[in-house]
């Protein structure tokens, strides 16, 4: 029998994706929601503490949700036949200690991962638990350029 653990993949690091950060994508996405030099210009940038074109924190964070999403929808339905029905991913209450740990260069590839970390019953929402992330992304040197801890509603009951 499954238990929760094992579904939920409990201390296990699971690779989400890879992305290469292209300039075009930077400057579009950060004219939108970052518009600072440094993310827009590579004339510009080239005067700043960076020196040169690299994404937003926020593209990195939000390219991380992408490939969680889709990792998620990509593995299909994992086995379940533990107690009750299968548990069922909800909406994030949020997350914690974010941090852009080293800037994205252009054509920089990004590795995403995950680790649940743990989980727990909800007293205020009978059937659901909270599943608790370590979340993280990785340069092609090795480097970690992201990290946050973040939270998932999940329906167990």
């Amino acid at each position: 029998m499954t238990t929760l653990d094992e579904f939920f993949r409990i201390g296990e690091t699971i690779t989400l994706g890879a992305h290469t950060f292209g300039a075009e994508e930077i400057k579009t996405y950060a004219r939108k929601f970052d518009p600072q030099p440094f993310h827009v210009d590579e004339e510009a940038a080239k005067g700043t503490l960076f020196g040169r074109l690299c994404a937003s924190g926020w593209h990195t964070a939000s390219t991380w949700m992408k490939y969680n999403l889709q990792h998620r929808e990509d593995v299909g339905e994992t086995p379940w036949d533990g107690p009750g029905p299968r548990p069922q991913f909800g909406p994030s209450p949020g997350f914690e200690k974010l941090r852009w740990l080293k800037p994205v260069y252009v054509d920089e590839t990004v590795t995403f991962t995950r680790r649940a970390t743990g989980h727990r019953a909800l007293a205020t929402r009978p059937g659901w638990r909270i599943l608790t992330m370590a979340c993280e992304a990785f340069d092609s040197t090795g480097d970690k350029v992201l990290e946050f801890e973040s939270a998932v509603l999940v329906k167990t009951g």
